[in-house]
């Protein structure tokens, strides 16, 4: 074949031929190189011109023997059927000889395989170069593949295909991915194996929530939930966020929630719980940001006490569908320290839900955040059902799908309302007590009445009359008024809770044989199912114990 009367049509080629045409038939007078500017001066003596050597043209060259010992694969075709013209020996040695003349599509199965036909014809329509990279052929290898617009008076228009190999890149591009895709497991693993794997149910409370991590190409942060059940009804909801990517991220969000769980189970205020965190998550790395928010329900106030590190504000849903945001006081992120925590409330009341969430769910580039939770908002007004139906409406209503770019956490928290035999299992009695001699049989009086009402068995009924007379008498010993009596019953147990105005915690020790007190605290918890103590916000203590009732 004769290579001459082929030229591709590259940028410029004809200019800069031309142009050596030209300057051959000129002398070096003519093209400017025997005079010297007069601004450069006059006692410049002139230098002799360098003789002008003509380069070969391209022409000269043997353009088959340059082809045929290229690494690249080259194959040539013509016409709008693209007939085989050339195949060089490279083609030859990795698909096999082509036949002169054959159609491309019969005899060259590896250009339909790299998607290369329809390109042909594209670039014979358009005159303009295509590029496709790392193409695999099966069987073969990968090929970035070029396909060029050349032209012949004999036969016309045709392209020339460049293909480099590309394999050893392609592979190892592969090993590179296979081996994110196995980093991506191992820290989609870690953060599922720390996140609870089954949420505890509060008797009050109906809880859902969701863990989404974030899309193939997104690296798994460090978002995280818990419920944490902390005695006499009362429940802590946490969620939180390591700012972080990666098993690294996972790995301190672990030990967050572990410490916080720790915390929970002192039974402090939520602004102490994060003020804890804090110092803690200075310790663990103070390269890593993490917000979180901590959030008390109580069954007997009908409220969240909450406190926030620079966490997305909790969002209330009342029984009517309004949306209700929790205002301030929001801290900074935790690590930071200096600052000094503190605690607000949220009413969620009988027939309302709250949402705690991630910022995953909301957080959109070039939107602002407050955008992303008006968002929810509107969301949530809508939502209803089961927590966990609430729970994937908002997220499908937020746009979150498997390809998300950041990872998600939501808890739904409902507060439900209870009518006919369901309301029958819940009940509340109190008793102010004032102190003095009759304080002790006013409260026993009082316990077996509430206990004899509600049916319980007389070996029930026995032990909560003595828990109750027994902390009782151990704030009237230890304690100061207001004093207060407190029973409560549910579906599953029976709560006692007795509230002074001293805030010295009860222990349990073991009493000597000849002492006459030191007892009631080790008889509580000898005949409860388990007990406790707490500070009360006003500067008080609560101690209390619980029965489990039978299934």
């Amino acid at each position: 074949m004769n290579f001459t009367r082929w030229s591709p049509r590259l940028p410029g080629t004809q200019r800069r031929a031309a142009a050596r045409r030209t300057d051959h038939g000129l002398s070096p007078t003519q093209r400017g190189e025997g005079s010297v500017p007069a601004a450069r001066g006059e006692f410049e003596q002139q230098q002799p011109a360098q003789p002008v050597l003509d380069a070969p043209a391209l022409e000269d060259f043997p353009v088959r023997e340059i082809l045929g010992r290229l690494p690249a694969l080259v194959a040539l075709v013509y016409g709008s059927e693209h007939r085989i013209a050339y195949v060089n020996d490279a083609y030859a040695a990795a698909f096999g000889p082509r036949p002169a003349g054959a159609l491309a599509a019969d005899v060259c199965p590896e250009l339909a395989e790299l998607g290369l036909l329809p390109l042909m014809d594209q670039v014979l329509r358009s005159g303009k170069p295509r590029t496709v990279k790392s193409r695999k052929v099966l069987g073969s290898g990968s090929y970035t593949v070029t396909c060029l617009p050349a032209e012949s008076p004999e036969e016309g228009a045709g392209v020339l295909v460049f293909a480099a190999d590309v394999t050893d890149h392609a592979e190892a591009a592969e090993r590179l991915r296979a081996s994110e895709r196995r980093h991506r497991e191992t820290a989609v693993t870690l953060q599922r194996s720390l996140l609870p794997q089954e949420l505890e149910q509060p008797d009050d409370l109906r809880i859902a929530a969701t863990y989404q991590p974030g899309g193939t190409d997104a690296a798994v942060g460090g978002d995280w939930y818990d419920v944490i059940t902390l005695g006499a009804g009362r429940t802590a909801l946490v969620i939180g966020d390591v700012m972080g990517r990666g098993v690294r991220a996972a790995a301190v969000m672990g030990q967050l929630r572990t410490a916080v769980r720790a915390y929970a189970r002192l039974d402090l205020p939520p602004h102490e719980v994060l003020q804890l965190l804090d110092g803690l998550a200075a310790e663990i790395d103070a390269s890593q940001i993490a917000t979180c928010a901590y959030a008390v329900h109580d069954p007997n106030e009908g409220r969240l006490v909450y406190a926030s590190a620079g966490h997305l504000p909790i969002l209330v849903r009342d029984e009517d569908g309004t949306v209700s945001r929790a205002a301030e006081p929001t801290g900074p992120p935790l690590g930071t320290g200096g600052w000094i925590h503190t605690s607000g409330s949220i009413a969620l009341p009988p027939g309302s839900s709250a949402v705690l969430y991630t910022d995953g769910l909301i957080e959109r580039r070039g939107e602002d955040i407050d955008e992303g939770v008006a968002a929810l908002e509107r969301a949530l007004s809508g939502a209803t059902g089961a927590p966990q139906v609430v729970c994937d409406r908002l997220i499908r209503s937020l746009g979150v799908t498997a390809e998300h770019d950041d990872d998600v956490a939501v808890l739904v928290v409902q507060h439900p309302t209870r009518t006919g035999p369901s309301a029958e299992l819940f009940h509340n009695a109190a008793l102010d007590l004032l102190g003095g001699v009759e304080a002790a049989p006013r409260a026993r009086a009082f316990a077996s009445g509430v206990l004899a009402s509600w049916r319980f068995s007389p070996e029930l009924h026995d032990l909560g009359v003595l828990a109750a007379s027994e902390l009782v008498a151990n704030s009237l010993q230890h304690g100061t008024p207001p004093m207060r009596l407190r029973l409560r019953r549910t579906d599953r147990r029976l709560i006692i809770e007795v509230t002074d105005g001293d805030d010295h915690l009860p222990r349990r020790r073991r009493a000597e044989t000849e002492d006459e007190a030191g007892r009631g605290i080790s008889i509580v918890a000898t005949i409860a199912s388990s007990w406790g103590s707490r500070r009360t916000p006003g500067g008080g203590k609560a101690v209390w114990c619980e029965f489990a009732l039978p299934a």
